[in-house]
């Protein structure tokens, strides 16, 4: 029964290639452009996202996901488990995994069929879709018996053979983030304060379980490097997918002129003018000493740690030279196809001891970080000042995000208005590119704000010695009220007979559904998932490939 478990970990999300070919999901919002113009990622951008063309779909491989811990969860009280003080802790973890898997499809989907019990062939599959009321109750309910469950505590609670395993303060911090989004806009339209005060409550349990805590300043950058000794399961990580040993991050995303880096992620004009000067003051602010023919001097130091810029310096192997993204800079060859379409590159997640189309390459260990300190902070922040205003522990948890970096505390006697202002703007810049901005960005309910709109980038010029910088536009992307969820493949909505096309597309939107959200009937959305559980799941063939990915189960030690 372990290996069913063990499985369960292997239907987490990893992101660092969301179209196997190397594109980030922050390519599909404000924060970034692909350099790959013909990636699917941009059917989030130019109005062609439907059930004709899908992306990131990611329904059948998370109810396959669900079948298997919902296995385990109906087996394990009957099977032999050695040693059986173990089962309750195993069991902790299965509910956090299938809490943690209906969360990815609520992001996506809104209302969805909640998997409660491993289906088979021989069951009703014909099945309602539950509404969000339905949803965050029943995943806060799992979430909370893996609180209650699991032993550790934190990762290094576990023996070094487990570290990476789920643990008490996984399953707060996903509590604390389907609070959140259920207190958000998109799903609260009432604006029920009670929510709110829920998301923060949540979020306070983990701060005081008094095991996790923000990085060092000079650890921060590498806090997604397991290789190094360091940050290695750090404690700023609460949660994070088994840790790939890869170079790719590095090769898809790598300026161009560093061994052929494909610089697939490059960061929009948008995201950078985001970061504020070093002395805490936004660019747009006369006095905050900003110079838009020296624009990268005197920023948040955050800006240099996450994005490469022109003039900044990047290392790869023995490789070690200041970026040149002005137009014929080495970094910005006009005739080869992956050259920065922005004028940035990402330098987020990639480590410099990795090498990459070279003899004798090097990997670096790295998961995908599902959750970490920081955002729990902001997760209080935001949510304490919805439910009470900027008192003295909104404006620590905030202040705690940006002390850290280095920037200075925010001013005091900030209004409610302004701090959710500065906190929506912090989550934006601390956490980029970590796949927050796109669900942020909907579940605030300003997708035809921020994503309905043409996105820039900085186009330099050299003279001599001298550089000019000049705005431009990349692209006008396109947003409208569909896109705020997921559509489902047109192949499942020709069997939904009795789901209603929405919003004027021949698709299905997601309505948010509850109590509270207007459009969603849960009596005619009768989602026949049957697919994704008997037919595109394929019962047997899950079992197979089961087998096999327990088989090959590697980085994570369990």
């Amino acid at each position: 029964m372990r290996e069913y478990l063990n499985n369960g970990y292997t239907y987490l999300l990893s992101r660092y290639n969301v179209d196997n070919g190397g594109a980030l999901l922050a390519s599909g919002s404000d924060e970034a452009v692909n350099s790959n113009l013909n990636s699917n990622v941009n059917y989030f951008n130019n109005g062609t996202w439907s059930s004709l063309k899908t992306f990131d779909e990611q329904y059948t491989n998370l109810y396959t996901g669900l079948w298997v811990v919902n296995t385990f969860l109906q087996k394990s009280p009957t099977a032999v488990v050695y040693p059986a003080s173990d089962l309750a802790g195993l069991r902790g973890e299965a509910f956090f995994m299938r809490a943690m898997m209906h969360f990815e499809l609520f992001k996506r989907y809104g209302g969805i069929v909640l998997a409660t019990k491993p289906f088979t062939a021989g069951d009703d599959l014909n099945l309602p879709r539950n509404s969000v009321d339905e949803v965050v109750k029943h995943i806060v309910t799992d979430c909370d018996s893996a609180i209650a469950q699991i032993g550790p505590a934190w990762t290094r609670d576990w023996d070094a053979a487990n570290w990476g395993r789920a643990t008490k303060a996984a399953g707060m911090a996903l509590k604390a983030k389907v609070l959140l989004y259920y207190a958000s806009p998109l799903y609260n339209t009432a604006n029920d304060l009670v929510r709110w005060q829920d998301a923060a409550d949540a979020a306070k349990a983990l701060i005081d379980l008094n095991k996790h805590g923000l990085l060092s300043k000079a650890d921060f950058p590498s806090l997604w490097d397991y290789t190094a000794t360091a940050t290695t399961y750090n404690k700023e990580v609460i949660f994070a997918t088994s840790a790939s040993n890869i170079n790719t991050i590095e090769s898809n995303n790598a300026p161009i002129g560093f061994t052929g880096g494909l610089g697939r992620t490059n960061p929009t004009q948008e995201l950078v003018d985001a970061f504020e000067m070093a002395n805490g003051l936004p660019i747009t602010d006369p006095a905050s000493g900003y110079n838009a023919q020296n624009p990268y001097a005197g920023r948040d130091p955050r800006l240099n740690q996450f994005v490469i810029y022109n003039g900044a310096t990047f290392k790869t192997g023995s490789l070690t030279r200041a970026v040149e993204t002005f137009d014929g800079g080495l970094d910005n060859v006009l005739t080869n196809v992956n050259s920065t379409k922005s004028g940035y590159y990402l330098r987020k997640f990639l480590s410099s001891n990795a090498t990459y189309n070279v003899t004798s390459i090097t990997n670096v260990r790295r998961p995908w970080v599902l959750f970490r300190y920081a955002d729990i902070l902001l997760v209080r922040a935001e949510a304490l000042n919805e439910a009470v205003g900027p008192d003295a522990e909104v404006y620590d948890a905030v202040n705690a995000v940006r002390n850290r970096s280095g920037m200075p505390s925010l001013p005091a006697g900030l209004s409610k208005d302004e701090m959710r202002a500065r906190i929506k703007n912090e989550r934006r810049v601390e956490l980029c590119f970590e796949e927050q901005r796109f669900f942020d960005v909907r579940r605030w309910k300003e997708g035809e704000t921020y994503f309905n709109r043409a996105v820039h980038g900085m186009k330099i010029t050299k003279s001599g010695t001298t550089l000019t910088y000049t705005p431009f536009v990349i692209e006008t992307r396109l947003f409208a009220a569909k896109n705020y969820f997921y559509p489902f493949q047109q192949s499942e909505i020709n069997k939904a007979k009795n789901c209603p096309r929405t919003l004027g597309m021949n698709s299905i939107i997601l309505s948010p559904g509850g109590s509270d959200a207007a459009g969603f009937q849960k009596s005619n959305m009768s989602v026949h998932f049957r697919s994704a559980v008997a037919g595109l799941l394929l019962l047997v063939s899950i079992h197979v490939t089961a087998q096999k990915r327990i088989s090959s189960w590697g980085d994570r030690e369990l």
